[in-house]
């Protein structure tokens, strides 16, 4: 498993190397074959006048699958690299749950047969279970624009994504709005 660690607007103290790099080496316990984990370290000025740690953890598994935890809440490094942790043990819970219920449920169990228990693992489990129904389904009519196009209907609409076929890549995406106020664009790429 390789560990790379990364400093944005801020630095990295040694100290605060060997925590997170002591924290991130426990995750192959839980989920077996990580390829590879990022963590980014980051400093963000808040409107109140302090600083707020900031910390993304991304964790890119052998099969290719990938999942990402994020935390801005907390003042200091250390609590921030704490708690993306904790939210990557419950990603982890949710990707093993989902995957036990496909076709290759022998195969993950083989891979997982060595895995330790995540910490609070029922409690997480029961979380899950209740966080994964489809409560609600929308068919939508999706007409061709480009992405300014775009922009405009999904404010004229006050929603936080909008689904539309773009004429200019000629593909189906997905445009957001994301917590800085700007946009996004999804553009997905079929058969890698």
């Amino acid at each position: 498993m390789q560990i790379t660690i990364h400093a944005k607007n801020t630095s990295v103290s040694d100290r605060l190397q060997e925590y997170a790099e002591k924290k991130l080496g426990k995750l192959d316990r839980y989920l077996p074959n990580i390829a590879r984990v990022d963590l980014e370290i980051g400093a963000e000025r808040s409107r109140n006048g302090g600083d707020k740690a900031i910390a993304q953890l991304t964790v890119r598994h052998s099969r290719g699958t990938i999942l990402r935890a994020e935390d801005k809440t907390q003042s200091e490094p250390y609590a921030a690299v704490d708690l993306v942790i904790d939210k990557m043990y419950r990603q982890i819970s949710r990707y093993k749950g989902k995957r036990q219920h496909r076709a290759d449920r022998a195969e993950m169990e083989a891979e997982w047969a060595g895995a330790e228990p995540l910490p609070d693992e029922a409690e997480l489990a029961a979380e899950d279970e209740q966080a994964a129904t489809i409560s609600r389904r929308k068919r939508i009519d999706i007409a061709p624009m480009n992405e300014e196009e775009a922009i405009e209907q999904m404010e004229l609409l006050g929603h936080d994504f909008f689904v539309f076929y773009n004429i200019e890549s000629k593909s189906l995406n997905v445009l957001y709005r994301r917590k800085e106020g700007n946009y996004g664009l999804i553009d997905p790429v079929f058969g890698r």
